[in-house]
């Protein structure tokens, strides 16, 4: 099932993807991924998706992402395999969604791409086994961490490299039903191959993640985990069109523009 939220006639609405169709449902995408029964919620209005403007398929009350998680990336980079995850935040203003601008900050002179698969947590997550973790996860979803990796090997630290306005596209949607051991995920730089492994790369599981960060900090209905970038990172520049492509969710786009 794949749920996703939209603007129709200034209005932010909630759907069902299913092929071209988006069918408006009648409750928020959250309660769409807790629902034992979608089609209490369906109404009768049906789009075609290209005929609406798709925003970010959630309203995180944060952004947790995790670095240097893939096997294949680490090996790239010639580094160990971390013992425990690393994780970082980006603040909600960075949110996105599908076909929306990745603004270029004046003050960086290196914008990276980073594809990866999203997390979507369903319901307060504290201190959570991993083997109980899906029963807190939702669904998955398309993530770029767009990062100024001039600034980030500026600080040292990465707040400031991670957090300007734009810098995380999410969606197209909510994917509520695939296996996240064994996704293929790719980037695209205008058409061009960039990035492509499977998480089955992943150094710590989505399962895993889930355990270690819930042990960290409470985790909300709606805030996303973004679970770290296969190898082939790098730069992106303005005019760009770069696409994250996740076997079983699809295709998040976005545009590189001068900062606005």
């Amino acid at each position: 099932m794949k749920i996703l939220q939209f603007i129709e006639n200034g209005k932010e609405k909630t759907g069902l993807l299913e092929d071209n169709d988006v069918i408006e449902l009648s409750c928020s995408s959250l309660e769409a991924i807790n629902s034992d029964s979608i089609d209490k919620y369906k109404k009768n209005s049906i789009y075609k998706i290209e005929d609406i403007r798709l925003k970010s398929p959630v309203s995180p009350s944060k952004v947790i992402c995790v670095g240097l998680n893939y096997r294949d990336h680490a090996a790239e980079l010639n580094m160990d395999l971390p013992e425990e995850p690393i994780i970082f935040m980006k603040p909600t203003t960075t949110v996105i969604g599908h076909l929306d601008n990745i603004y270029y900050p004046d003050s960086s002179s290196q914008v990276d791409y980073e594809a990866e698969i999203g997390i979507i947590i369903s319901k307060e997550a504290k201190n959570i086994n991993s083997d109980k973790a899906r029963e807190f996860i939702g669904g998955y979803t398309a993530f770029n961490d767009v990062t100024a990796r001039d600034l980030q090997q500026k600080d040292g630290q990465w707040t400031r490299a991670k957090s300007f306005d734009t810098f995380a596209p999410i969606g197209p949607c909510i994917e509520t039903d695939l296996d996240p051991m064994k996704q293929n995920i790719s980037l695209n730089l205008n058409g061009e191959l960039k990035q492509n492994s499977n998480t089955k790369n992943m150094i710590f599981d989505v399962y895993e993640l889930v355990e270690f960060i819930s042990s960290i900090m409470t985790l909300k209905p709606g805030d996303v985990i973004a679970t770290g970038t296969p190898p082939g990172v790098g730069p992106m520049n303005v005019g760009d069109t770069v696409e994250v492509g996740l076997e079983n969710i699809g295709i998040l786009r976005n545009y590189v523009k001068n900062n606005k």
